[in-house]
């Protein structure tokens, strides 16, 4: 975040949403040193946020491991916005049939700007597809949903993205190019885009995103199989397009509904 970019921004504030941005499933728990490397914050500006995080209860510092966990506060701030995706209500009984019927997962990407977070997702009986947490950030990149999620962006929004992950990465800039011209022909012909094993190559996805924002958000529906499932085979041809009937049914569920 850049809190003089265009002077509206609360610099104090934006210093400690930095902070807590720096915790993901794959960090836990950081030293007072490791934030202070992540953020760029000097020592003592970074010890009078993190003394207020604390006490708000949005971080807590644990003796035990003499580091900084996120508090459990955030889990209050993060329930009113799973609460308003009343959505996910609506489509988890058709998510749950269909992952039943697959031996996988089906899941809900939910994005907005350059961000895309996963907010629900079905395990079938048989999945043996790793479970990640509601709440965790899905690449746009290297998954059929992100890819999704980036062909349903108005396209200044596209191309303002792409070009700035050519001025970070012109490899995986290019790639991406490639990949989205790939999906977009996929989305015409077939309904989904596909994932092409590109995030994890055991597993096999396709996504279908909704066909309008829902309050400015833009939706995708997705279902993995691991590559040794037998219905892995039918991806395409079977689970393709059982995928896009939820998603019609979920749009019906809409256009009768308040719900957008």
């Amino acid at each position: 975040m850049n809190s003089d970019a265009d002077g509206k921004l609360v610099s104090a504030l934006v210093r400690g949403v930095s902070i807590l941005s720096c915790f993901s499933n794959k960090r836990q728990e950081l030293s007072g040193k490791e934030l202070m490397d992540l953020t760029g914050l000097p020592k003592p500006t970074l010890f009078r946020l993190t003394d207020t995080l604390c006490e708000l209860g949005l971080l807590r510092y644990s003796e035990r491991l003499s580091k900084f966990v996120p508090g459990i506060r955030l889990l209050n701030l993060s329930s009113p916005v799973l609460a308003r995706m009343r959505l996910r209500q609506f489509a988890r009984p058709q998510m749950m049939e269909l992952a039943n019927y697959m031996g996988g997962q089906i899941q809900i990407g939910v994005g907005s700007g350059n961000k895309l977070v996963l907010v629900e997702l079905a395990n079938g009986m048989d999945n043996k597809v790793f479970t990640p947490q509601i709440g965790v950030g899905m690449s746009l990149a290297r998954t059929a949903t992100g890819r999704a999620y980036l062909l349903r962006l108005p396209e200044a929004q596209r191309e303002a993205y792409l070009a700035d992950l050519t001025r970070r990465n012109p490899e995986r800039a290019a790639h991406l190019k490639e990949r989205l011209t790939d999906a977009a022909r996929d989305l015409a012909e077939h309904g989904f885009c596909r994932s092409h094993g590109d995030l994890h190559r055991e597993i096999q996805s396709i996504a279908v995103p909704l066909s309008q924002p829902i309050d400015g958000e833009y939706w995708v529906f997705a279902a993995s199989l691991p590559t040794y499932n037998a219905k892995s085979r039918e991806l395409e041809t079977d689970i393709g397009p059982r995928l896009i009937t939820l998603v019609r049914s979920v749009e019906g569920v809409l256009g009768a509904s308040s719900l957008s």
